[in-house]
């Protein structure tokens, strides 16, 4: 295979069986598919179809067979709780398929359901695995999610088993799961037929019921099971995010493909290999820590960092600089909200320089659009490559990015690189018509999607059809919104109903919040359409200052109005400003825009349940009635 990126994103999009066929001679199956793609039945595509594998057998066992069972696979670092293990991929295995045995003595068999509910401990882990090692479907729950949202997940996979914690962690706070578990068992419809409970030391709880059972009684007389062979269209798990109707989507990820992609991925995309240590700052739970702390680094066979913590709180906004230099990080991926958090706490890196980051090579950023601003701070702070690359629960890897793996872009900044071999990124606009260089539209991808990406949704094929393949026939839609410009830079400005009108003329929200973060006093922001009568739609901008800013918020309210007025114009209609103390964000980082938009429009709406704090919505209505916005 040729060097070049442009040759292999070329021969990824003309002949997508040729690249995928070779690409999965790199995992391990048991029966190697002779059918590389089936396109019989659009736009349900099906990757590797005769193909037999298993996905814990790639994560530990091939390594294992390798020689390479006493290289560490994981490294658990707590904060919060001050403990710290490694666990070499022997050690991994043998409690994985000791916990697999487990599951399998609770009656748990290849395709039942089990729903996964823990904090960031390596039990997590273990217990996503040892599903993969028997042929159950996991879903991981945010650990501390809301028992109606528990409740709703339980009985739309229908589990058979809920292997949950005493507790979870967070920073100043302890949070009980057992009551909210409880809850969410009596809400289901469904009833689960087992809960295995690990105690936290120091927060154990009783069991009282008889269907409860703590972790170490399952093990106590289970054995190591092997891994069971697997067809490669078989879902590996089932990720729910909030759907607009209010009834969870499960994205499903089927298990050949997902292999493939992901192992792909950390050389070409991230490049990392065998020897490095690998960081994914992110929850199990939310798509990135499903797919870059657990399996892709572990198909890779290098080894991948658990962290139990935040960017600031634990204890100080040194907290990732402790983790990479500890354990000599060559590369970290966040979500751009983390690294804000940190400017916004330690503006002039007094933190960062108490730390030998010489092992460190690169940042990645996902999960929310990171700002010029954020990036160049970021850049001039670690003096690497910060890349910041666009990608969804749906797709599981990313749409586009800075393949450092096979060859070094320049960066534009505000733009998210490049499309990934695999992926035929286009922009759409209004009149159905596909964009010129430069021209905003909605960004779509052309089908089919390559491996690893969704091939529906569990038990809900219309919703599939419907939700994402109708809009533009023969195109996925990703509903962001953006351009790609000459180079073939892809340019994510928003999500489609972040798109605000006024008066006729169709604004980016993200255009005008990359303007407003390049002030020097603005931590973080957002920007959303608000109802007007005359105009259809005016925009207002909610900024959050940084530590230690002596201006009051009136002058930083009218130095960035007039920021936008010099940079984006008149047209914009740009008149608003509120300085805040904190954005609403989900877990992963991803600001409340919508939810803000319906509080100030008066609209119903429903408390996100991956909310992270939900006072702040409250404090956001305060806000809004005190600048006249809400009335």
């Amino acid at each position: 295979m040729s060097k070049s990126f442009s040759d292999i994103y070329s021969k990824s999009i003309k002949n997508p069986e040729d690249f995928w066929g070779e690409i999965a001679n790199d995992i391990f199956w048991f029966k190697k598919p002779t059918k590389i793609l089936n396109n019989s039945n659009p736009p349900f595509y099906k990757w590797y179809e005769d193909g037999v594998t298993n996905t814990c057998y790639n994560a530990l066992d091939i390594h294992i067979d390798q020689g390479r069972g006493e290289k560490t696979a994981l490294i658990y670092d707590s904060p919060i709780t001050g403990n710290k293990k490694k666990y070499s991929y022997n050690e991994l295995r043998q409690k994985v398929s000791k916990f697999a045995g487990a599951l399998s003595k609770q009656g748990v068999m290849k395709g039942d359901r089990v729903i996964i509910y823990m904090p960031m401990i390596p039990e997590a882990v273990i217990a996503m695995l040892a599903c993969g090692r028997i042929g159950a479907i996991h879903s991981v729950v945010f650990g501390g999610f809301a028992s109606n949202e528990l409740a709703s997940r339980i009985d739309d996979s229908k589990a058979k088993v809920l292997v949950t914690a005493s507790c979870g962690f967070e920073p100043g706070r302890t949070v009980e799961y057992k009551p909210l578990v409880d809850e969410a068992i009596k809400m289901a419809s469904h009833k689960i037929e087992k809960m295995i409970l690990f105690q936290r030391s120091g927060h154990e709880v009783k069991l009282t019921a008889p269907k409860e059972i703590s972790w170490d009684e399952s093990l106590s007389n289970a054995n190591e099971v092997d891994c069971v062979e697997m067809k490669s269209n078989e879902f590996a798990y089932i990720l729910y995010t909030s759907g607009t109707t209010g009834i969870p989507k499960g994205i499903v990820r089927d298990i050949g493909g997902h292999i493939v992609a992901l192992k792909w991925t950390m050389k070409n995309i991230y490049n990392i290999d065998t020897d490095d240590i690998w960081w994914s700052a992110s929850d199990i739970g939310w798509i990135v820590g499903h797919s870059y702390i657990v399996y892709a680094p572990l198909f890779k066979g290098c080894t991948t960092v658990l962290f139990e913590g935040k960017p600031v709180g634990t204890p100080d906004a040194g907290a990732f600089w402790k983790i990479i230099s500890d354990y000599k990080v060559k590369s970290l991926f966040t979500a751009p909200t983390a690294f804000r958090a940190i400017k916004k706490e330690d503006p002039d890196g007094k933190f960062f320089k108490k730390y030998d980051l010489s092992a460190f090579e690169s940042l990645f950023l996902a999960g929310e659009r990171a700002d010029p601003d954020t990036i160049k701070w970021a850049e001039n702070l670690l003096n690497v490559p910060v890349i910041d690359h666009w990608w969804q629960t749906e797709t599981s890897w990313a749409i586009s990015s800075n393949c450092t793996g096979i060859e070094m872009m320049k960066t534009k900044y505000g733009s998210a690189c490049k499309a990934v071999p695999g992926y035929d990124v286009k922009i759409i606009k209004s009149d159905n018509s596909i964009a010129k260089p430069n021209e905003m539209g909605d960004i779509v991808v052309k089908l089919p999607l390559p491996p690893g990406t969704f091939p529906t949704l569990w038990n809900a094929d219309e919703r599939y059809k419907e939700n994402y393949m109708s809009n533009y026939k023969g195109y996925y839609q990703t509903y962001d919104a953006g351009h790609i410009d000459e180079d073939g830079y892809i340019w994510i400005m928003s999500r489609t109903d972040d798109i605000i009108n006024v008066a006729g003329h169709r604004l980016s929200t993200g255009a005008i919040e990359e303007v407003l973060s390049e002030h020097q006093s603005v931590a973080e922001c957002a920007v959303l359409g608000i109802a007007d009568k005359l105009k259809g739609q005016l925009p207002i901008g909610l900024v959050v200052l940084k530590s230690g800013v002596d201006k009051d918020n009136e002058t930083v309210s009218k130095e960035c109005i007039q920021m936008v007025r010099d940079k984006i114009g008149p047209v914009a209609a740009f008149k608003t400003v509120i300085v805040i103390k904190r954005l609403p964000k989900t877990r992963s980082g991803k600001i409340l825009r919508g939810t803000i938009r319906k509080i100030a429009d008066k609209e119903e709406y429903k408390t996100p349940a991956t909310i992270d704090d939900p006072k702040i919505l409250d404090e956001i209505k305060d806000d809004l009635i005190q600048n006249n916005i809400l009335k």
